[in-house]
């Protein structure tokens, strides 16, 4: 079975941290026995056409030199603030369906299985239509596109109940995302959610781990952007007590990032916060075991959007770090409040502090909400699972939409 993996951005090179889920994804499936392409944006006029053996079908939209509208930062996020972006939607819009529909032709696919259907459910319908067979397609929905159309977007509302009236199969990200496509059509939906990017098991365990030099490290991993209420977290580490030698790892990149280090500076907490961007991925892996404990304080941003699912706790766990994160949107399917971890109300600096707090002075629970939050990720986040999932969605399409 072929399948096409519509997507909005792709590992340029080696190296390059980019939805290792995704990537995760592909690896598994290969394994599995399916044949997988991708089909991605160039950027700044390229990007590799082969990852570790996967074809990489990269379109051009754009004059090389401008050709960033993907990749960086959200792409909605810089259409909103760039009018060199908005025009360059329709650009990208176009170019994308054409060369879907070329691709087709030159190739058959069983399935064309679109992230981000707003708007790549139009590069699967030009799929559809240039292959001369019978190809099914696959919508997977994480959230965030549902509430763009609800916040920003509302023109774009019967686009979507098409792109999911037209789907052959519709997958959710999360239980919160699939009640969230109830509510605007009924269809089925299966919930199908992200798996690891690193490893499924990893040993050892994290019991308030500290450094070496007795710190204990707060770990974020992330988009430095509103809805991931950064800001929240550093103030609740402003907040900890004395006694706590702790310190914030801020790994990320994101418009929010002058803001962030302008309020480290504010708090006198220039000593305790680091902030290096993006890393490599051995530096992220040394991060995470590293880690007393990874906090993602999500929230509801002023477009209505929030947490999809909030795979950076499935990593987190998969190290058998304790984590805490905001009881908002999909983060619930990961954690169950004392016991897989801890949740607090989103935009609370004082009960993230109290979570931060109650972990470091207690290593006996911060250990059993870490083994039990690692049992959750290998039980309802394995791999094996997952990817049983995938084919039986894939061989669902197909039953819908045979072959000729």
């Amino acid at each position: 079975m072929r399948i096409l993996h519509v997507v909005t951005a792709f590992p340029r090179a080696p190296g390059d941290i980019i939805a290792p889920w995704l990537i995760e994804l592909l690896r598994r499936q290969r394994a599995a026995g399916l044949d997988v392409e991708v089909f991605a944006p160039a950027y700044r006029g390229g990007g590799n056409t082969e990852f570790e053996g996967i074809p990489v079908h990269r379109f051009r939209y754009f004059p090389g030199r401008w050709e960033d509208l993907t990749h960086d930062q959200g792409t909605v996020d810089r259409v909103g603030r760039s009018m060199r972006y908005k025009l360059m939607a329709p650009f990208y819009v176009l170019a994308g369906m054409r060369a879907a529909w070329r691709l087709a032709r030159r190739r058959e696919f069983d399935i064309v299985h679109v992230h981000w259907p707003v708007p790549h459910a139009l590069f699967g319908w030009a799929a559809r239509r240039g292959s001369r067979g019978r190809t099914g397609l696959v919508t997977l929905w994480y959230g965030i596109e549902l509430r763009w159309v609800k916040s920003r977007l509302p023109w774009l509302k019967q686009f979507l109940k098409r792109a999911l009236r037209t789907s052959d199969q519709v997958v959710a990200i999360s239980s919160y995302t699939a009640r969230e496509i109830a509510e605007l059509v009924h269809v089925p939906v299966r919930v199908i959610p992200y798996g690891l990017g690193f490893a499924e098991s990893l040993p050892g365990g994290s019991a308030a781990r500290r450094s070496t030099d007795g710190t204990f490290q707060i770990l974020y991993v992330g988009n430095l952007i509103p809805r991931k209420g950064v800001r929240y977290l550093i103030d609740a580490l402003h907040r900890l007590p004395s006694t706590i030698p702790a310190k914030l790892l801020i790994l990320g990149e994101g418009t929010d990032r002058a803001k962030l280090e302008a309020q480290v500076h504010e708090l006198g907490l220039d000593g305790r916060v680091e902030m290096p961007g993006r890393v490599p991925e051995p530096d992220l892996h040394r991060a995470f075991h590293e880690a007393s404990v990874l906090v993602l304080p999500s929230i509801v941003d002023q477009r209505g959007d929030t947490e999809g699912l909030g795979v950076v706790l499935l990593e987190a766990l998969s190290y058998r770090v304790p984590v805490i994160g905001s009881a908002i949107g999909g983060i619930t399917d990961i954690i169950g409040d004392g016991e897989t971890g801890l949740l607090v109300p989103p935009e609370d600096p004082t009960a993230i502090a109290k979570a931060i707090e109650r972990i470091a002075t207690d290593p006996a629970f911060a250990k059993r909400l870490a083994e039990a939050g690692s049992r959750r990720v290998r039980e309802q986040f394995g791999w094996e699972a997952i990817i049983a999932a995938w084919q039986e969605c894939y061989a669902a399409a197909l039953r819908k939409n045979p072959r000729a």
